[in-house]
């Protein structure tokens, strides 16, 4: 091999590795030490771990490792496997990834307009349903490249093209998937990422509001420290509150640090996908193959960050 492939063939051991690593991770963190502690949140992302190792598991690693075996890049089973595992992985990690920022939406912005009322999406039952109307939908876009997926031997590279009927059948089905599975959700995650970025500034400004005002009130007196320590028990409730809310800021922090990924990723894969359609480009294969593999490798990281999970105390 040449040095430009080495350098592909790095990149992508780099993030197969790294991503497997860091979903693999991502899911094991989140399951619950038993099933009475079982929440909405962990199902969520296990569900999405388990969407993203689809990818680097049938996907970025059997891509790795066809560089050294050419004979099975060039068939026609390895095209129909990648194609729909590569579909059915990122039609479930957009629905994913629009469920848990609903979720945050609901925990952060619904919680508190509605004074700390339980949300709608902490049944599990509910989630279970959406979950597997996901997997439903995403399957149905995704089998049909199990058929259509042939390897492409006129071009220089080995690449998988799809064979439609007509072009009319190519269109009409890019145009209900980019609908229904992109952006039907990608509106659910922006509206849901806005709602958080703003009830997340009002409270820092409440914050800050408060803390000014703290600052220039008078020092306390002898008595007024005496009752403040008398009364710390009876504010302990209120205080593993305050922690638990700090929590949570942290963890919808972490949601729009990934929906701001997701949707800048999303907005490439879609230009390049256009573009492709219009023109058979091994180019635009390779960088909507890297930008989707770079989201799917960091993406766990930003998530276990976020829900301080990311190390290995015993806590596991």
């Amino acid at each position: 091999m040449e040095a430009p492939d080495w350098i592909e063939l790095l990149m992508r051991a780099f993030f197969c590795f790294t991503g497997i690593i860091g979903n693999s991770w991502l899911g094991l963190r989140s399951l619950p030490k038993s099933g009475s502690q079982l929440r909405t949140g962990d199902v969520l992302f296990v569900n999405l771990a388990v969407s993203n190792l689809i990818t680097n598991c049938l996907v970025d690693l059997p891509e790795t490792a066809a560089h050294f075996a050419k004979s099975w890049l060039t068939s026609k089973e390895y095209c129909s496997v990648t194609q729909f595992s590569h579909e059915i992985s990122e039609t479930s990690s957009i629905f994913s990834t629009m469920f848990i920022s609903m979720y945050w939406h609901q925990k952060l912005v619904g919680s508190i307009s509605r004074g700390g009322a339980p949300v709608q999406m902490d049944d599990l039952r509910l989630v279970g349903v959406l979950l597997a109307g996901s997997w439903i939908v995403s399957t149905a876009f995704s089998l049909p490249h199990i058929f259509i997926a042939e390897h492409n031997a006129n071009e220089s590279s080995e690449v998988c093209k799809e064979c439609f009927t007509s072009p009319v059948a190519k269109q009409t089905f890019d145009g209900v998937y980019l609908t229904l599975a992109n952006v039907v959700p990608i509106i659910g995650i922006t509206y849901a990422t806005v709602q958080i970025v703003l009830t997340l500034l009002r409270c820092q400004k409440r914050l800050k509001d408060l803390s000014g005002n703290g600052t220039n009130s008078q020092h306390p007196s002898v008595d007024q420290k005496l009752q403040a320590e008398r009364s710390t028990e009876e504010r302990s409730p209120q205080l593993r509150s305050n922690t638990s809310s700090s929590s949570q800021v942290r963890a919808a922090k972490s949601v729009v640090a990934v929906a701001t990924i997701f949707i800048f990723c999303w907005f490439i894969h879609l230009v390049l996908r256009i573009y492709s359609s219009f023109r058979n480009s091994i180019l635009a294969v390779k960088l909507t193959n890297f930008i989707g593999a770079s989201y799917v490798c960091f993406v766990p990281y930003v998530y276990l960050h976020g829900m301080k999970k990311l190390n290995c105390g015993k806590n596991w």
